[in-house]
C-alpha cells in the first residue's frame, strides 16, 4: 500500500469509531458570557468543522461539530463597559477583595472545571486534531498551572505580608492589579496557553474579556457557566467572532490597561497600534520562535534523534517551543538523516483517538497548502525530500517532509513553519550555526546537541545572550511552568511562569507614612481591625 492509499485508509466511518471518543449532533452555541449573564445571540453564526474527516456515503468529508455567535462591535463594547463596571477604577468588588477571597473564586472555578473535563477533552481533539493523550495532558496540566499559581501567589502574598521601616519611613509594599485585560490565546493550545494568563491576570483583581482563538472555541461553552457561577459579574466576559470586528473597538475604546496576547507579531502589532494611549497598555506577548537545534560533531546520535522528532514533531510540529531547523554537523550529517528518516518512518500516523498515534490531521487547513508551498520552494532550489513519501498530502493530513540541505536562499531557512517540515542544514564550522541564531529575528531557545564539554560550553556562552533558554542534549520546551518562559527579539514581552505572570498582570504600589506615633497608630487600628484589605498583615495558609 502507498502513503496515498494509507492516507486515505485512515478516514473512518463514523459508526467505527470507538463510541466514547464519538462527539454527538452539531453543537449551536447561542450564549456568551457577559456581566455575570449568559446572553442569547440571535445573529449569524459561524460554523465550525472538524480537522478529522470521516466516510460517508458521498465520500470522506469534514465533520461538522457546530456553530458559535458572531458578535458585533456592539456586543464586544458591551463586555468591555461590564469588565470596566466590575473594576470601577479599582474600587470595584473584585480589585477591592481580600487575596484569601479571589483564591477561593478561582478554586471553585477550577472544581467546576474538573467536573467538564470529558466535554473539554474531546472537543480538544475533535476541533484541533490534537490526539486524546495531549488533548487530556493539556487540560490536566491546566489544572495544575491553576494549582500552582495559587501557591504561587500565597508565597507572593505572604512575602508582603510585612511592613519595612527606612529612612524615617513606613511602608508596606504591595501589588495591584492593572485594570481590563484583554486575553487572547493560539490554536495550538487553545486552553492551556489561554489560562497561563487568564487565571493570574484575576488572581491578582484584574477584570477580564477573553477571545477565544480561530480555532479551538466550543471547547470553551462547557465552561462557561463555571466561569459565571465562580466569579463576581463583570469580572470575566467573553467575546465571539472576527478579531476585526470585535477586536478593534476595544482597543480603540481606550479601556484596555493590558494586552495578554499569544500568536504572530504581526496581528500583536496590529491590535496594540490601535489603542489611543499606547504608553498605558502593558502588553504581554508570547510571538514567533523559530528555535534551532544544534548537532555538534561529538553528539550521540541516539539522544539527538529522539529528541528531535519530539522537538520537531510533536503535535505535528505546531508549537512555539517545537524545533524548526536542525544544523547538524557535516561529520554526522549522513549518519543523521538516513536514522532521522527512519524514526520518522515509524511513527505512527492516524485519528487522535488511536492508541500511541504521533501524527495526526492539522487544524487549519491553510497549513497544509503553505507546507506544500514550503517544501516545493525548498526543492526549486536545491533541497531534497529526504524520508519517502514525505511531504504527501490528504485532505488535513500532512506527512513529515525532512528537506535537506537547506540553504539561505530558501523560505523555509527563515520563515516559521508552524508543521510538520524539517529542515536540515550542513555546517562544517559552529560560526554558521551561531550566526545564525545572532541575525535571527527570534530569540526564543535553542537544543545544543553533543558530549564535549568545553565545546557545549563555549556554545552555552554564546548562546545565552542571544536567546533565553539554552536546552543542553534534549528538545525545547515551555515546562516546566515553574521556569521563567520568555523571549528575546521578536519572540516575546513579558515573562510567564506561575511567578512572573503574577507580576506581569500587577504594579508594585506602596502605602508610606512617615514614622511618627500617630501615623502608627492610624496603621496598627487599619490593621488589627481589618479595615483594608491592601494593607494587611494577615498570612495565609
Amino acid at each position: 500500500m502507498n502513503m496515498d492509499e494509507q492516507l486515505a485508509a485512515m478516514i473512518y466511518r463514523e459508526e467505527d469509531i470507538p463510541e466514547s471518543y464519538q462527539v454527538g449532533p452539531p453543537v449551536v452555541q447561542h450564549e456568551y458570557l457577559v456581566g455575570g449573564h449568559l446572553r442569547e445571540w440571535h445573529g449569524p453564526l459561524q460554523e465550525v468543522y472538524s480537522p478529522v474527516f470521516v466516510n460517508t456515503e458521498s465520500g470522506s468529508t469534514a465533520r461538522l461539530l457546530g456553530s458559535y455567535p458572531l458578535l458585533t462591535g456592539n456586543e464586544a463594547l458591551a463586555a468591555l463597559d461590564e469588565a470596566v463596571s466590575a473594576y470601577d477604577n479599582g474600587t470595584g468588588p473584585w480589585p477591592g477583595m481580600t487575596v484569601e477571597d479571589r483564591i477561593r473564586c478561582v478554586e471553585e472555578f477550577a472544581q467546576m472545571m474538573l467536573a467538564e473535563k470529558t466535554a473539554v477533552v474531546n472537543m480538544l481533539m475533535w476541533e484541533i486534531g490534537k490526539c486524546y493523550r495531549d488533548a487530556q495532558l493539556e487540560f490536566d496540566r491546566t489544572v495544575e498551572y491553576i494549582r500552582d499559581t495559587i501557591d504561587a501567589l500565597k508565597d507572593l502574598d505572604r512575602a508582603s505580608a510585612r511592613f519595612s521601616i527606612e529612612k524615617g519611613i513606613i511602608g508596606q509594599i504591595r501589588r495591584a492589579p492593572l485594570g481590563v485585560v484583554l486575553c487572547m490565546g493560539p490554536y495550538n493550545y487553545p486552553l492551556n496557553e489561554t489560562f497561563i494568563t487568564l487565571i493570574p491576570a484575576l488572581l491578582m483583581g484584574n477584570t477580564v474579556i477573553f477571545k477565544p482563538p480561530r480555532l479551538g472555541v466550543l471547547l470553551y461553552r462547557p465552561l462557561l457557566k463555571a466561569f459565571r457561577d465562580a466569579f463576581p459579574r463583570g469580572v470575566v466576559n467573553t467575546v465571539y467572532g472576527d478579531g476585526q470586528t470585535v477586536i478593534s473597538p476595544l482597543m480603540t475604546s481606550g479601556n484596555i490597561d493590558a494586552l495578554a496576547f499569544i500568536g504572530s507579531s504581526k496581528v500583536s502589532n496590529h491590535i496594540r497600534r490601535q489603542h489611543p494611549k499606547l504608553n498605558r497598555l502593558r502588553c504581554i506577548l508570547g510571538l514567533e520562535a523559530k528555535n534551532p537545534g544544534i548537532v555538534t560533531a561529538s553528539a550521540d546520535l541516539h539522544t539527538v534523534v529522539r529528541e528531535s522528532i519530539l522537538g520537531t514533531l510533536s503535535y505535528n510540529g505546531q508549537r512555539c517551543t517545537a524545533l524548526k531547523i536542525l544544523f547538524v554537523h557535516s561529520s554526522l550529517y549522513d549518519q543523521f538523516l538516513e536514522r532521522f528518516a527512519d524514526a520518522v518512518a515509524r511513527l505512527h500516523n492516524g485519528m487522535p483517538w488511536e492508541p500511541d498515534v504521533f501524527l495526526t490531521p492539522l487544524p487549519d487547513p491553510a497549513n497544509v497548502a503553505y507546507l506544500s508551498e514550503l517544501v516545493n520552494d525548498a526543492k526549486r532550489h536545491g533541497a531534497q525530500v529526504v524520508n519517502d513519501a514525505g511531504g504527501s498530502t490528504h485532505h488535513t493530513f500532512f506527512y513529515p517532509a525532512i528537506l535537506a540541505p537547506v540553504t539561505p536562499d530558501m523560505r523555509v531557512y527563515n520563515e516559521e513553519q508552524f508543521g510538520p517540515v524539517i529542515p536540515i542544514v550542513p555546517y562544517d564550522d559552529l560560526r554558521t550555526p551561531l550566526e545564525y541564531v545572532a541575525g535571527s529575528p527570534y530569540g526564543q531557545q535553542v537544543s545544543v546537541f553533543g558530549q564535549d564539554v568545553d565545546e557545549i560550553a563555549h556554545l552555552v556562552d554564546s548562546l545565552v545572550n542571544q536567546v533565553c533558554r539554552v536546552n543542553i542534549n534534549s528538545q525545547c520546551q515551555r515546562g516546566p511552568d515553574t521556569f521563567p518562559f520568555t523571549g528575546r527579539k521578536d519572540s516575546a514581552e513579558g515573562t510567564l511562569s506561575v511567578s512572573d505572570a503574577l507580576r506581569v498582570f500587577s504594579i508594585r504600589t506602596v502605602v508610606a507614612t512617615k514614622d511618627f506615633e500617630s501615623n502608627k497608630e492610624i496603621l496598627r487600628q487599619i490593621v488589627q481591625e481589618r479595615k483594608s484589605a491592601f494593607l494587611s498583615t494577615d498570612f495565609i495558609l
